[in-house]
């Protein structure tokens, strides 16, 4: 499968390295690249990618805004946003439906293993960055904790406290010593129960209701 791809960044030379970086990939198909938000909501309603690669700083449109309504067009597709270790409107992108978050200082193979997660749903988090989200909505009521709680088997609320923390399903696997198959089964329960799309959802939700590790 060719993963179809939108870059979008204001600055030309993220977007010009970025589009060579994932040239050199045979499964990976850069379709074109955007400098603001509208841009990139004007490119995936004619281009129909698989992917956007959204920045979220950015004149005319930000990233959030943006997000917000490629998604409304389109609910399949998937957003991926590129970030700085400061940047305090991953939380704002979280919730407009993007599917993950990179720093962008990342290593070549993190975002390459990030961007190919992301098109096969799975929802990649920055460790650094879900700190920096943990922090944003630290310290909230024990009675919401538990509210939450309530809704989850014991096993699950191990499950998804790991996710909270970035852990992989593999991850996850060898730390609660359960099969990958099991983790997998976990988590969907979890997603169902909490209803919510996917795993990014999730942990957003863990981490408002004061669900850590």
């Amino acid at each position: 499968m060719t993963i179809r791809m939108l870059i979008c960044d204001d600055q030309a030379d993220v977007r010009k390295g970025l589009m060579l970086m994932f040239r050199l990939e045979a499964d990976i198909e850069v379709l074109g690249t955007a400098g603001s938000g509208a841009e990139a909501v004007e490119l995936c309603a004619r281009l129909s990618p698989d992917l956007v690669l959204m920045d979220l700083k950015m004149p005319a449109m930000n990233g959030i805004e943006a997000t917000r309504r490629i998604l409304e067009r389109d609910p399949e597709l998937k957003v991926l946003v590129l970030t700085t270790y400061h940047d305090n409107w991953v939380f704002d992108a979280i919730q407009a439906g993007a599917a993950g978050y990179i720093l962008k200082d990342s290593p070549r193979e993190d975002l390459l293993k990030a961007v190919r997660g992301t098109v096969a749903g799975r929802s990649y988090i920055d460790p650094a960055v879900a700190g920096q989200l943990m922090r944003k909505i630290s310290n909230p009521p024990r009675t919401a904790a538990s509210k939450l709680a309530g809704k989850l088997s014991e096993r699950e609320l191990d499950v998804l406290k790991l996710l909270t923390i970035g852990a992989s399903t593999a991850g996850i696997a060898a730390h609660l010593h359960l099969s990958e198959g099991t983790v997998r089964n976990n988590i969907s329960s979890i997603l169902s129960k909490l209803e919510v799309a996917d795993r990014i959802q999730a942990v957003v939700l863990a981490l408002q209701h004061g669900l850590t590790p």
